[in-house]
């Protein structure tokens, strides 16, 4: 094999563990964001600071009230709000690997043919990449 093929599978390596890397810093900094942010918004809610400003970054202390759906009434939700006439805020989605998995099926089930009822409906393509796992030496 040769060494441009080595040098393009170790850099391959390298920056899907340095993507791995900086997905599991995110995580930790939000993590950091979450707890710096609610103990400075419990601080200015105690001293009744509404905002104030430091370094020529303005500091405003805000309430948003957000709402998710009751586990496991989701469709109940969904129900409610199109039998109320709020229907266009509800949307379906699918997620995209269970699709490829379920088209890959309906076509190996179809003779290597895409269902007529799928025609038109999903856009199939192949990707061609290259997948890492750890040898067994």
């Amino acid at each position: 094999m040769s060494e441009q093929l080595f040098a393009l599978a170790d850099r391959l390596r390298a920056l899907r563990d340095e993507k791995a890397e900086a997905e599991q810093r995110v995580k930790e900094l939000n993590a950091e964001i979450d707890e710096v942010d609610y103990r400075l918004s419990e601080m200015m809610a105690e001293t009744e600071t509404q905002n104030f400003t430091r370094a020529g970054m303005m500091f405003c202390l805000t309430t948003k009230t957000r709402a998710s759906a009751v586990a496991g009434r989701k469709e109940e939700l969904f129900a409610a709000l199109r039998g109320e006439g709020y229907g266009d805020m509800v949307y379906e989605t699918v997620n995209a690997n269970s699709l490829s998995a379920f088209v890959n099926e309906q076509t190996a089930e179809n003779g290597d043919t895409l269902p007529a009822w799928l025609d038109g409906l999903v856009n199939v393509f192949e990707k061609t990449t290259v997948s890492l796992r750890k040898s067994s030496k």
